[in-house]
This record gives C-alpha cells, structure tokens and sequence, in this order.
C-alpha cells in the first residue's frame, strides 16, 4: 500500500512539472513582449528640430545626412523659412531645439529664448538674373533701370536687409515689382522669368546653375552675411541640441559649407 501511495506522488510530481515548464515559458514570453529586447537595448532616437535660414536649406539636408549617419541616436528635423519668419516662431512658443539665421541682428533679438550663439559661415550677394543674362546686367547700378523688372526680399528679411543696405551705399533706387519673405522666393521669381534680375546669396544662386546667371557685386559694394548658431532655451533635448551646434563648427561640417559657397566663419 505503501509503495502504491508512493508511485501516486511520483506521477503527480510529474505532472506537476510538465504543466510548470510552459507556464513559465510563457511567463518568459510576456516579459520581452513588455520590456522589449531581452538585452534591454533601445532603439529610441532623439528627434531634434533645427530651425534654418531658407539659404541653408541645400546643405543643411546634405549636412544631416552626414550628421545622423555618425550619430544613429538622433533624428534631425529641419525646419526652413526666413531669419524673421523662425524668430516669430521662437516667440510664439513653437518646440524646437536649435537655430541658424542668415544675420546675427535676427540672432541677437533672441538672446531670452537662445543660448550663447557661435557664427558657423558667411555669405555674399549676387544678382540672379535668367539664364546667359538677357537683359545683360552688369552691375548694382542696372537695377535702377526703370525697364528692368527686379525682385528683392523684402526688408525685414536678412538678404532683403543686406541688399537695402548695398543699394543705399551707392545711392540707388531700386522699385522692386514684389518684395518676397525669404531669399529662396526671390531665386524663384528669377528662375521662372517672372523678373530680370533679383538680389540672392551667392550660394542660392550656386544651387541652380542651368536656371540663373550669377553676376558678381565687388567687395567694396557688397554685404557679408553671418549665420549664428545657437540652442534653444526650450529645447528638451538640450545636450543632443548642444551637440549638433557644435558640431557644425566642425571640419568636417566646415567642408560640406565651403563646398556649397559658403565663406569661413
């Protein structure tokens, strides 16, 4: 009888045991189903919001590129438009986590919202006309020309600025068929005939060499454009926002802006 009670507990054991065994691997199932990789690895990135002058807008993308490729943890988000037009955005509220302007004077109106800026590149004008310069302009002067229909920025915008300001110095006056919000627009007008000529940075123009001629402006009759990098204030990935600011003070970042026309800081 004794033996009998025994081989029952040895069996129920057994039984036991086979019903546990799927169990906890289920168990085990659910937790990775929960906590993700058995390793605890994430694949999260950050995703960072970079508001850029529409001049940058070529190379910046070219640029992130390179950049999201040395740092798989981050996502840039660029956001292009105006020097005026980012700074009413930085007011306003909008989430974001750093800023590039075409001017320093856009930069220095933010000194509440932005961190310490750091100046990555410099610019220069050119007279955009269409292609092989039908109307052949050959200087600032030949945009007097009432015949002549000419775009221009308008001038609370950074290129709308720097092209009031070359004018001025030669004592010009310059009636402009429309006034665009960003140097891009102007580019645009040019490109599609519907004006002569138009005042664009030089590496706006580069950006389209089959659709506008670029005629140089002397030094001593021209503008030089800084662009200020800085933080935002707001960021909520400060270090990653950091990072990225310094990183275009770098050769590596130097070289890509070069290559687009961009002069040295």
């Amino acid at each position: 009888m004794s033996h009998l009670f025994t081989a029952r507990r040895a069996a129920a054991a057994i039984v036991t045991a086979a019903l546990v065994v799927p169990l906890a691997a289920c168990g085990g199932s659910s937790g990775k189903k929960d906590g993700g990789s058995a390793s605890g690895g994430s694949t999260a990135k950050t995703d960072l919001t970079v508001l850029a002058a529409a001049s940058l807008t070529d190379v910046f993308k070219k640029a992130g590129a390179v950049y999201e490729k040395e740092h798989p943890g981050v996502k840039l988000n660029f956001s292009f438009a105006g020097s005026q037009e980012l700074a009413a955005q930085v007011k306003q509220g909008a989430p974001a986590d750093a800023l590039v302007t075409a001017d320093t004077k856009t930069m220095d109106g933010l000194r509440a919202d932005a961190g310490t800026p750091t100046v990555i590149a410099k610019n220069r004008l050119v007279i955009a006309t269409g292609p092989g310069n039908p109307k052949k302009v050959g200087s600032l002067k030949d945009l007097a020309d009432s015949k002549l229909k000419v775009v221009l920025a308008a001038p609370e915008v950074p290129v709308g600025r720097y092209s009031k300001k070359v004018l001025d110095a030669q004592e010009l006056t310059v009636k402009p068929v429309s006034q665009e919000p960003n140097v891009r627009a102007v580019l645009s007008k040019v490109e599609l005939g519907e004006a002569d000529a138009g005042i664009v940075y030089k590496t706006d123009a580069a950006t389209a060499p089959k659709k506008v001629d670029a005629i140089d402006i002397p030094d001593a009759q021209n503008a030089v454009a800084s662009y200020p990098a800085a933080t935002l204030k707001t960021s909520k990935h400060a270090d990653a926002a950091a990072a990225f600011v310094k990183w275009l003070s770098t050769p590596e970042a130097q070289q890509l802006l070069q290559q687009a026309g961009f002069q040295k800081p």
